[in-house]
């Protein structure tokens, strides 16, 4: 880990006020982590921007698991993309309903593609992609 150094900013009351319970809500054990965790967050996101940027995507999708052909198409899917796919977990939800999460990593551009593509199957109720820092 890099020496940590001291710097100083400067805050309005109000925006501190804000701060410090937001901190205390979040848990976090000092003023310090939580600029640090904001920074990283923050140069994450414009990382997360290039899309060579190596990259690992949860992507979150609720089906209805009597739609027909869906599951196939969604196990097709992860099958074709082998060295992406690392993960994916089914969950029952409901009598009808079911949450499939599936992990892909690799470049931003092709991870968010095939997201993409999961979300935008038909018989996908509601679906989410985020993806974070493959660090």
């Amino acid at each position: 880990m890099d020496r940590v150094q001291r710097v100083g900013i400067s805050l309005e009351s109000d925006l501190l006020r804000q701060f410090d319970a937001f901190i205390s809500g979040q848990g976090y054990s000092s003023r310090s982590e939580a600029v640090r965790d904001l920074i990283r967050n923050r140069l994450t996101k414009d990382e997360l921007g290039e899309p060579q940027t190596e990259a690992i995507a949860g992507v979150f999708i609720v089906y209805d698991h009597h739609q027909a052909q869906l599951a196939q198409k969604l196990i097709k899917l992860q099958h074709s993309h082998l060295l992406k796919t690392i993960s994916s977990m089914h969950v029952h939800i409901g009598h009808h309903d079911c949450l499939e999460v599936i992990l892909l990593r690799g470049k931003v551009s092709e991870i968010s593609k095939l997201g993409d593509r999961i979300v935008s199957l038909k018989g996908v109720k509601s679906g989410k992609i985020n993806l974070i820092s493959a660090v």
